[in-house]
């Protein structure tokens, strides 16, 4: 990596991919100029549309050719004439474990001009730390017989002790830089091997930690909790599965699962890591000008904290939220604007002097 110079490749994929993608590296070159680095963007044509023409989602060597890149801009995969199961395993998956992203960091806040569907809920700040390349989201299985009355499947979970330590160890010390509280989801109620193991690691890594306490709780009274008393949860530390029910349950609770953002970290920074709205390609809406760009463009926040460039993570931040705070939104948060023109003003916003405390543009 070359010091304020990145090379970051670039998945639109499909559906509302290709329109909220070049919306966030709009706004990102815009900051980018203002804190003096720049941006080189590959962009990689694959996804849904490479697979109707190779029967693949990506070439043969695209982990090589996303390698030598300092990280991996996504936007949104998943078409309905294709299985999802193709669509996951053969691109995201791969991308995950092959880059050891075992990390899937997933922050989740209430943004000004966004209303909670839960009642009396004003302020969320939670994180959802998921453990993201073991678990139960394993190829061990298979399935018998299959089209017999005799068919079955058969699908095994695997936790390793290196895996659910490193987690717990970056779980732990977000936790000790927040509040200290640390929740684990857990089930070892009823799966009496992975999950006694997990409680076992989680317990005793965050013990390491000062200050940091830690809250075993069973994962059907934490997803209850997470809507009675959302406020009552800081960091959560979770397997795959868990992770990422807790995190979308966790973002529709903070008002729409369309604005939420996800990174997908190898935190020594060996392999490139990978950022991503949580939403979906959105077939329904795509290509009609109004999908909302605001998950693309906090995915694009965790990438440039990543690339450790925080005052323009927070430049791009403030922008986003300002623009919703003036009331500009689209149409999933009940405004009238387009795909373009929210983005217009966040990129307004984006381009205004570093030293306009509100970051509103000059004509403001």
């Amino acid at each position: 990596m070359i010091p304020n110079r990145y090379t970051i490749d670039v998945i639109a994929g499909d559906g509302i991919g290709q329109e909220v993608m070049p919306a966030a590296i709009r706004c990102v070159d815009a900051v980018a100029a203002q804190h003096g680095f720049t941006i080189t963007w590959r962009e990689r044509p694959w996804g849904s549309d490479y697979y109707r023409e190779h029967n693949r989602m990506m070439p043969v060597d695209g982990i090589e050719r996303l390698s030598s890149g300092d990280g991996i801009f996504l936007g949104a995969v998943g078409a309905p004439d294709i299985a999802d199961e193709v669509t996951l395993w053969g691109l995201l998956i791969p991308i995950r474990r092959e880059f050891f992203q075992y990390i899937n960091l997933r922050p989740i806040r209430i943004l000004p001009g966004v209303t909670s569907p839960l009642r009396d809920l004003n302020e969320l700040d939670l994180v959802v730390v998921r453990e993201n390349i073991e678990g139960e989201y394993s190829e061990a299985g298979g399935r018998l017989y299959r089209g017999r009355a005799e068919e079955m499947a058969v699908q095994e979970s695997v936790f390793t002790r290196t895996g659910v330590t490193r987690v717990a160890h970056y779980a732990a010390n977000l936790a000790q830089q927040r509040t200290g509280a640390l929740v684990s989801a857990t089930k070892s109620n009823g799966i009496i091997h992975t999950m006694p193991f997990w409680d076992e690691i989680v317990e005793t890594t965050a013990a390491e930690y000062p200050g940091v306490k830690v809250e075993k709780v069973l994962i059907d009274a934490l997803a209850a909790r997470m809507v009675l008393k959302p406020q009552s949860v800081d960091v959560v530390v979770a397997s795959n599965l868990f992770g990422d029910i807790l995190s979308d349950l966790a973002a529709g609770a903070a008002g729409s699962i369309g604005i939420a953002p996800s990174a997908n970290l190898n935190p020594e920074k060996i392999h490139p890591s990978m950022f991503e709205p949580v939403h979906g390609s959105a077939p329904d809406i795509a290509g009609k000008g109004i999908a909302n760009p605001v998950g693309q463009m906090w995915a694009a926040v965790m990438m440039l904290d990543h690339l450790g460039q925080p005052a323009a993570a927070r430049h791009l931040e403030k922008a986003f939220e300002t623009t919703l705070a003036a009331g500009i939104r689209t149409g999933d948060l009940g405004g009238t604007a387009t795909t373009e023109e929210f983005t217009q003003a966040v990129l307004d916003r984006c381009n205004a002097p570093l030293n306009a405390r509100s970051l509103e543009p000059n004509n403001a």
